[in-house]
């Protein structure tokens, strides 16, 4: 059996998950680049690989989880570099706190809808899956939504990475690229409204951490929130973990101790970045975020908010120990993003697509992406902790 953590490359993390849940393969003809996708696990993608079977595997993968079989209370976090989440997690319309409950991490609960069971699969070919499942949440204040929820997972060739960025890529450069189109739509027979809370998708990777890994977040400096990333979710960040230089936020991704942080629509470019100096990888998310929509669920782990609908666009999380020296999820580290908080009507329909970017090369080339995507340099990221 595989150990868990270990870095493995992607033939070896197959092997391990083909013994365990089945797996559906998507693959670039053109290139190496494939991805595993579990229907079984909510449709998650589990990992992917730029290289084909004998290159490294980028998704965290929980095997001791997944081996045992076991349902645990809380969570089951058998990782996945992409999965489907709602929000909010916290407030007053909180999906993850029953009525009444303090906001402690012994009453937090995830919804069994995204945690646990199968997705229908309704289409597939070499390049894309779809899937697909109707289910029931409640939230803090008591309100029960019907949905139904789809995604559809493609893969990206090499010319459709580039044109999503708007980069060309190095001669040098391998990437795994792929998007994942995520919608819920109202099944009920009354309207999803503020007054009653309201919903929104949430795209979280589970990454392999490492001493060497660095999360990047840029952000615009013309927006006037303050501060301009919010770090204030599990308290206070040490400022070897935690900085901010000009335009770009920093965090940590050793998945050592618990920290979190975000940006709301005015401050977010729809975009944020890690890099794995150890494994001389670089990984980009990006979303589809809205001009001028400003309403997004609020996250805080707090029983009432002032401002439910003053959320992130994007967050990043490093995953450590709920108390010092004790357990933890992981390790892991993740980079996510959320839709808007939408009102809609029976029927009414709310999309997200979060596109993902795992790229391999000479430093030159992945410093020149760094560059271009984030706006710092390789330097700069392995030199800022």
């Amino acid at each position: 059996m595989i150990k868990k953590h270990k870095n493995f490359v992607f033939g070896d993390e197959l092997a391990f998950l083909k013994q365990h849940i089945p797996l559906l393969m998507l693959e670039d003809q053109d290139s190496q680049a494939k991805i595993a996708v579990a229907p079984s696990l909510q449709a998650r993608v589990m990992t992917s690989a730029a290289s084909g079977n004998d290159g490294q595997g980028f998704g965290w993968i929980n095997c001791e989880l997944i081996a045992s079989g076991e349902r645990r209370k809380q969570i089951n976090a058998f990782g996945g570099e992409d999965r489907f989440w709602l929000g909010p997690e916290g407030g007053q319309f909180s999906l993850f706190f029953n009525k009444g409950a303090s906001f402690e991490f012994k009453n937090w609960q995830t919804p069994e809808a995204v945690d646990w069971g199968a997705w229908e699969q309704t289409g597939a070919s070499s390049g894309s899956a779809s899937f697909s499942k109707e289910f029931q949440v409640a939230n803090y204040a008591g309100t029960v939504f019907h949905v139904l929820g789809e995604r559809a997972i493609n893969l990206l060739t090499v010319p459709a990475a580039e044109e999503s960025l708007k980069v060309s890529f190095g001669k040098s450069i391998k990437v795994a690229a792929y998007e994942t189109v995520n919608s819920i739509t109202n099944k009920g027979n009354t309207a999803w409204t503020k007054e009653s809370g309201l919903l929104s998708i949430w795209i979280l990777s589970m990454l392999k951490p490492s001493h060497g890994t660095v999360i990047v977040v840029p952000f615009n400096s013309g927006a006037k929130t303050s501060p301009a990333i919010n770090a204030g979710y599990f308290g206070k960040i040490p400022a070897e973990r935690f900085a901010v230089s000009g335009q770009t936020g920093f965090l940590k991704a050793d998945g050592k101790f618990r920290s979190k942080i975000g940006l709301l629509p005015e401050r977010s470019k729809g975009i944020a970045g890690s890099y794995a100096s150890d494994r001389k990888a670089l990984t980009i998310i990006t979303c589809s975020q809205q001009p001028g929509v400003t309403d997004y669920v609020n996250s805080m782990w707090e029983p009432f908010q002032q401002e439910p609908f003053r959320g992130d666009v994007i967050n990043a999380y490093n995953d450590g120990p709920l108390l010092p020296g004790g357990a933890q999820l992981g390790p892991f580290y993740e980079l996510e993003s959320s839709s808007p908080a939408v009102g809609t009507a029976p029927g009414g329909r709310v999309t997200h697509i979060h596109r993902t970017f795992h790229f391999e090369g000479s430093e030159a080339d992945l410093n020149q992406l760094a560059v271009k995507l984030l706006g710092v340099s390789l330097k700069q990221i392995c030199t800022i902790f």
